[in-house]
């Protein structure tokens, strides 16, 4: 009776460390499995689309949230910082407000609002050659070619004839007429001014260049950021004629002249008679 009972309580005592076993498994396993715990903070995006020169406030933004592990340099977690400050790039809806894409807070709003310290926005008048068409638009790269006439000797204008040279390399179009924003289909816009983003050096130049002589826009790719430097050209050298052909001349060396023939003269002497031959002088 006694060895029933042992075997029992064995028997007992093994089913119960199983099912204490099986419970520890599982929870050490449900456990492993859950994911971690991420942190989460609000981060300020655009509400909507918004374009270039765009003045901030409360109804063009909002916060979504945001792994707090996981910080954006330059981010903002509240709307207030960001408000009545304008953007210096187009934004995307949903895309997060970073420092670098907002003006100073007194920079104001608009065109001015996009132009960097150190730099000047100078217009210039153009027409649909100058301005390729209409396809100088905000945002494309240019070069700026001007022709004009050169002082000659006497300092007279348009003594020494034209040249065209190149005084501007890769520079940015900020406006074009008073859009500040291309068009997404990428047409052409005919405008009568092109606004372009320079140094106070380069829009010294530009001025001279736009009142004393005729500028031309190129339009260049805006990935090609090279500088080629290219010669100026002058009318001269453009519309000179074309060199004659040159002739190869074979000289001929002289024959010495041949010397004239000599003097024949008979000689008789008595019965012997022979011929002498005196040269000419």
């Amino acid at each position: 009776m006694t060895r029933n009972r042992l075997v029992t309580g064995l028997i007992f005592a093994m089913a119960l460390a199983f099912f204490l076993s099986a419970f520890v498994y599982r929870e050490f396993k449900a456990v492993s499995a859950a994911p971690p715990v991420v942190q989460m903070q609000h981060i300020v995006v655009a509400a909507a689309p918004l374009a270039l020169g765009t003045r901030l406030d409360s109804s063009k933004l909002r916060t979504i949230p945001w792994p707090a592990g996981q910080p954006v340099r330059g981010m903002f977690t509240r709307v207030e910082d960001c408000e009545h400050r304008a953007l210096v790039s187009d934004v995307a809806e949903n895309e997060p407000i970073l420092e670098s894409k907002l003006a100073p807070v007194e920079a104001g709003a608009g065109l001015s609002a996009t132009i960097p310290e150190g730099m000047r926005a100078l217009s210039v008048a153009v027409n649909d050659v100058i301005g390729v068409a209409g396809f100088v638009t905000p945002g494309t790269m240019v070069d700026v070619l001007v022709t004009g006439a050169i002082a000659g000797p006497g300092k007279e204008q348009g003594a020494g004839g034209n040249i065209t040279r190149t005084i501007l390399e890769n520079v940015r179009v900020l406006a074009a007429g008073q859009k500040i924003q291309q068009d997404r289909d990428g047409k052409p816009q005919t405008v009568p001014v092109i606004t372009l983003l320079v140094t106070p050096e380069d829009a010294a130049k530009l001025a001279m260049a736009s009142t004393e002589g005729k500028i031309q826009l190129a339009l260049r790719n805006t990935i090609d950021t090279a500088k080629s430097s290219p010669p100026a050209v002058l009318q001269a050298t453009l519309f000179a004629p074309a060199a004659a052909p040159v002739v190869e001349r074979h000289t001929v060396s002289a024959r010495p002249a041949a010397p004239p023939a000599p003097y024949t003269v008979e000689v008789i002497n008595g019965t012997k008679q022979e011929t002498k031959e005196f040269p000419k002088p």
